[in-house]
């Protein structure tokens, strides 16, 4: 049996674009290393002041994203001791594993923390 929705839960609306915001973290795989930080900005930007549950999930969106960029960065700077690939592979991994359950749980309508996450914007 289904559970029912509360009638004071975001609006199917705020739910896609908060599913979204994580979701386009994808771009960066048309433009690496900066299009998985500019998806989620622009849709933050763009769409932040309609929905505190869009700004909730914009917000963390953009902060894993900018972590998962510092993390990729430093693999770049690992990889001349060779320990930089494996952990690149390991953490690209992760971080899609953790961006498909964020944008299902957004689309539920539930909140959802990134870990292993530093939040610059609060």
């Amino acid at each position: 049996m289904m559970e029912p929705t509360p009638a004071y839960g975001p609006s199917r609306d705020e739910r896609q674009w908060a599913m979204l915001c994580h979701y386009s973290a994808f771009f960066g795989l048309l433009v690496p290393m900066v299009g998985n930080v500019i998806g989620p900005l622009l849709l933050w930007q763009f769409k932040r002041e309609d929905s505190s549950f869009i700004d909730y999930h914009g917000k963390e969106s953009l902060n894993f994203q900018i972590t998962y960029s510092l993390a990729m960065m430093l693999c770049w700077v690992l990889a001349w001791i060779l320990i930089g690939f494996p952990l690149m592979l390991l953490i690209s991994l992760v971080v899609l594993v953790l961006v498909v359950i964020a944008g299902m749980r957004a689309n539920e309508g539930k909140a959802y923390r990134y870990p292993f996450c530093w939040r610059f914007i609060k």
